[in-house]
């Protein structure tokens, strides 16, 4: 099993900590480890939103490429 977490994990751990933080509920000594961890978290998210963002865009090409030959074959017929 992986060590990085689901995109919706990381995220909802990140509402967690910011939570905590808010709350008062994290003392100073944990506050620098909790920020350190936000900080990780918030880069997995960015990571995965931008890979997924990326994979939607190559799909959108790929259906535009394959919907552009089906009309030239329509057309040249």
């Amino acid at each position: 099993m992986s060590d990085i977490p689901t995109y919706t994990e990381a995220f909802d751990e990140l509402q967690s900590i910011v939570s905590e933080i808010e709350q008062g509920e994290i003392s100073v000594d944990e506050l620098s480890e909790k920020v350190k961890r936000a900080a990780l978290l918030i880069k997995i998210c960015k990571q995965k939103l931008t890979s997924t963002e990326e994979d939607v865009d190559r799909i959108l090409r790929e259906l535009d490429t394959t919907t552009n030959e089906n009309d030239a074959q329509q057309n040249g017929s």
